[in-house]
């Protein structure tokens, strides 16, 4: 499978001339073409998803193939023993791989690291998912079933027509969550940890200064492992593994008591590409 360059950087261009089709019906933009900061910022969101989604998904191919030593490293052969196997040529490589993704099959022989099932299941998530968003977005614009490209390719070609999304929001905010929720699904494959923002304030329940932003969850959590909350359908006390969380529409409140502020709130909680990309 082709991989772009890591450093490659997305700037959509104006693709060709769109057919007539029937609007799928996956809601209704806004078609008033007003161009306003709130499409603008979230088509630029979603490129920075999907250059993430670039520069991460080859690491994962990296991740699934299995690791032999190389041919050219030099083997210790005691004296006087016979030449040591070779190792599996590249058909066989692929063929182990296949039966693996096809049947859960790990093949035997001689390997340092086997395929690992939850990254091969992410691999074959995320394939799906860029196929399934390439398609869709091509639907959306009436626009013929794009060709067959490899994952790079298709993202490469969705970006490539954000510029005509513009005039319909819900078409801009699929992208945008789909290409994150890929993103966020590769990083977790890859070992990367939840991104966790400090925020102001004192918890309400236990007065100490442990409240966190989890942009992925949305949520503000309270991190003491000894924070109990009064709330009986919480679980944090009877769970010690369970923090106390407040969810978006409870942030107003949680500002208050806590002597936070709800700017802060929402902005450490803003789920963006910018901040990951920084990690």
């Amino acid at each position: 499978m082709t991989t772009p360059n890591a450093s490659t950087s997305i700037t959509p261009q104006p693709s060709g001339t769109h057919t007539t089709a029937p609007d799928p019906g996956h809601g209704n933009g806004n078609g008033n073409g007003n161009g306003n900061g709130k499409s603008d910022s979230t088509a630029a969101d979603a490129v920075l998803w999907i250059e993430l989604l670039l520069h991460q998904f080859p690491e994962l191919l990296v991740e699934l193939a299995p690791s032999y030593r190389s041919p050219s490293a030099p083997r210790a052969t005691p004296s006087g023993a016979g030449p040591a196997p070779a190792g599996p040529t590249r058909a066989e490589r692929e063929e182990a791989l296949r039966a693996e993704q096809a049947h859960g099959l790990t093949p035997s022989g001689s390997r340092t690291s086997p395929v690992r099932l939850h990254i091969s299941d992410a691999v074959r998530d995320i394939t799906d998912g860029v196929i399934e968003l390439d398609e869709a977005v091509h639907d959306r614009l009436r626009m013929p079933r794009p060709r067959r490209e490899q994952v790079s390719g298709r993202l490469l070609r969705v970006a490539g027509l954000l510029d005509r999304a513009t005039d319909d929001d819900v078409l801009l905010e699929h992208i945008r969550d789909e290409a994150r929720r890929m993103a966020r699904r590769c990083t977790r494959a890859l070992g990367g940890a939840e991104p966790v923002v400090r925020v102001g304030g004192r918890c309400p329940w236990c007065d100490s200064v442990s409240l966190r932003a989890f942009p992925a969850r949305r949520a503000v959590l309270c991190v003491n492992p000894a924070c109990r909350c009064t709330d009986h359908a919480c679980d944090c006390r009877t769970d010690p593994a369970h923090r106390h969380a407040w969810s978006e529409g409870a942030w107003v409140r949680l500002a208050a008591e806590s002597g936070g502020e709800f700017a802060e709130l929402s902005g450490a909680t803003a789920d963006t590409a910018r901040r990951e990309g920084r990690r």
